[in-house]
């Protein structure tokens, strides 16, 4: 009866020398080429010759770890520094390129392997909340209003402002810190709306008496704007914009 030997399968030549460095435990820089070769070789006689393109490739290995061993009992050539050429570092280069790609796949393979036991909460937004729609659509809102007019209205207001100053009576007296709050502009900007109606936008800053409540109240019409308290309208350009109470 026949002895079967089942010999270990390896993806080329270079898993098959990275397991011979690994099973001698040599270093990979100072490979025992005699040594490895023969073990090499014994690996090929063994190795089944149905895969003509697997078995060139052990066979061009073959050829190349004989070449160096021949290289290694001749005198050791020098480059132009004058350093000893070794005829196994290219193989040796290879060796290392080839053993990180194989250690990289197998951290892959694990991350695959935990990805899978990785289990995802599913999205449970309350119907609500997905039909939910902005109250102010603040493009329709401003349609035909452009922020350039706004802006040259603030600026001719706050120019106004410093007209009103007294160049030299401003210069006297005692400096003390303005307190304009928002909430408070707020309260005017709606109160002046809803008396009237339909309030100016210009008298409105008009009325302002420093150049901090100016800015406050313009930030105030803002906000109600936001929140689609009150619209702004305009009838034709360059016209002065009005404010309206949505209410």
């Amino acid at each position: 009866m026949e002895l079967e030997v089942k010999l270990q399968v390896f993806e080329g030549p270079l898993d098959l020398l990275l397991h011979l460095i690994e099973k001698n435990k040599v270093d990979i820089y100072d490979i025992p080429i005699v040594e490895i070769t023969e073990q090499y070789l014994e690996y090929v006689e063994q190795m089944p010759k149905d895969d003509l393109d697997l078995a060139s490739e052990f066979l061009l290995m073959a050829a190349t770890l004989i070449d160096i061993k021949s290289k290694m009992l001749l005198p050791k050539e020098v480059d132009e520094n004058g350093e000893e050429i070794d005829p196994r570092a290219e193989l040796v280069e290879k060796l290392i390129e080839y053993k990180m790609y194989k250690y990289a796949a197998v951290e892959l393979k694990d991350m695959q392997l935990y990805a899978g036991k990785s289990l995802f909460k599913e999205p449970t937004v309350p119907k609500e909340v997905q039909k939910y729609e902005p109250p102010v659509d603040l493009d329709k809102l401003l349609d035909g209003v452009s922020l350039k007019q706004l802006n040259d209205i603030f600026q001719m207001v706050l120019k106004r402002q410093v007209d009103k100053i007294d160049p030299v009576r401003s210069k006297f007296g005692k400096i003390e810190m303005e307190e304009v709050s928002l909430p408070e502009k707020i309260d005017f900007v709606v109160n002046a709306v809803k008396k009237k109606k339909r309030c100016s936008f210009k008298q409105l800053l008009e009325k302002q008496h420093t150049k901090m409540e100016v800015i406050v109240s313009f930030l105030a019409v803002l906000e109600l704007i936001k929140v689609g308290q009150i619209e702004v309208h305009q009838d034709n350009i360059f016209d002065d914009i009005y404010i309206d109470s949505k209410e």
